[in-house]
């Protein structure tokens, strides 16, 4: 949450509680390569020790720990493969809601697409105490492997496809209807370059771009 309201800094919400947000991509970042995006924020206790930690690990330091008066404390940060995310205390102890597979408008899927996915679970699993939790064969191309934490799925690991142009965390917003919410995203200028598409739990998924290029996916079942 970088900068907050007075930054333009823009919150998300499904009307009941705010679930993402919206930021213009900052002139340093555009002139060194960096494109519209999704980036996901990992809870820790200690954003101070964490950041230590990953850079300890061969990640990178982009934003070092900074505090967000009444909001709380967070820095930017890469895995050693170059995948960039947020670490986040906030002030409260309330558990943030973001993420929750039973409600649509929340995150419901969280995958990583990595050039050496065992070395990715080595990392998160030693930083976040992330664990796998079986895997999907996927052909020629390996395996889907998911991850959890305290048994709880949180999403999976994959290799990166010779076609997907960098590794990355790809998002997963959950909809009510797939069919209806690809259709929308096709109307207000998105462009869908896979789906929708069965997958195991009988909900489909879409992958795509909105106007500005950044990558999304929808998860939800098919009502017609």
């Amino acid at each position: 949450m970088p900068g907050g309201a007075e930054s333009g800094y823009r919150l998300f919400s499904t009307g009941e509680m705010a679930v993402a947000g919206l930021m213009a991509l900052p002139q340093d970042a555009a002139a060194q390569g960096m494109q519209p995006g999704w980036l996901g924020y990992v809870g820790v206790d200690d954003v101070d020790q964490a950041a230590a930690s990953i850079r300890a690990a061969g990640g990178a330091q982009f934003v070092p720990p900074t505090d967000i008066p009444n909001v709380g404390r967070f820095a930017f940060l890469a895995d050693p493969q170059g995948v960039a995310f947020y670490v986040m205390r906030g002030v409260c102890d309330q558990a943030s809601t973001a993420f929750d597979r039973d409600r649509p408008g929340h995150c419901h899927w969280n995958e990583l697409t990595t050039p050496d996915p065992a070395a990715a679970l080595e990392f998160y699993g030693k930083q976040f105490g992330w664990e796998k939790q079986g895997a999907m064969p996927m052909g020629e191309h390996g395996e889907y492997q998911f991850i959890a934490l305290q048994g709880k799925v949180l999403g999976a690991v994959m290799p990166r496809l010779p076609d997907v142009p960098r590794a990355a965390w790809n998002f997963y917003f959950g909809v009510a209807d797939i069919d209806v919410a690809a259709k929308a995203a096709s109307g207000a200028g998105g462009t869908i370059h896979y789906g929708p598409a069965e997958v195991p739990g009988e909900v489909f998924v879409v992958v795509g771009n909105d106007p500005q290029g950044a990558q999304f996916g929808l998860v939800g079942p098919r009502r017609t």
